[in-house]
């Protein structure tokens, strides 16, 4: 329904800013990332994403497409809600999502207040699960076995940067551009990985 909203900044709280946008004050749940980056009288642009549930309309924002996207995966995993979402999110970037995802590292994610061992390890279970589908897209340098649909991805640093694009809803085609002459020596993966975003923001 909405895909942003633009306007002065009417008013920030934990996990909550209020974009006037010609005279209607829009409220935001959001992400601590996010609110840092947000001050108060301050003109901001939120990619939103509106969350239906019985009769309430509840609308997120978020200051990246990348958050975003990440708020949509981590909804669409079994007893993950919205406030699971925001405190996912509000403890580490979307990059530092898709590689926890990744590498399944549980302990990134329960960092973020009120997410247990269980839910981290459901989180990257059922995403991986979805990489693996082709459903989060086709990782640059995967190999497909038997036509059964999974993508087995080699452990080194290109494809797993691929992959991790891949968790944040990019292309094949997008990714191969994005990675194209990044210095996967020197750098750690992490790194890799914001490069490669810049270039696709840019």
């Amino acid at each position: 329904m909405f895909y942003y909203v633009k306007g002065p900044v009417a008013h920030i709280a934990p996990y909550l800013a209020v974009i006037d946008c010609g005279g209607v004050g829009y409220a935001c749940h959001t992400t601590a990332n996010t609110l840092s980056y947000l001050k108060k009288g301050e003109v901001a642009k939120l990619y939103t994403y509106l969350h239906v549930r019985e009769e309430l309309f509840d609308l997120y924002g978020f200051s990246t497409e990348e958050e975003r996207s990440c708020f949509e995966l981590l909804i669409g995993v079994s007893g993950v809600g919205p406030k699971a979402a925001l405190s996912i999110l509000s403890a580490t970037s979307p990059e530092g999502l898709a590689m926890s995802i990744i590498t399944g590292d549980e302990k990134a994610l329960t960092v973020a207040q009120g997410i247990g061992k269980k839910i981290a390890q459901r989180i990257i279970l059922e995403l991986k699960d979805k990489l693996a589908k082709g459903q989060l897209g086709t990782s640059a340098g995967g190999e497909q076995y038997g036509g059964t649909g999974v993508t087995i991805i080699p452990e080194n640093k290109s494809t797993e940067a691929a992959a991790a694009l891949a968790v944040l809803g990019y292309s094949q085609a997008e990714i191969a551009v994005a990675l194209k002459g990044v210095d996967m020596e020197s750098q750690k993966l992490e790194e890799i990985i914001r490069q490669a975003l810049k270039r696709m923001v840019k």
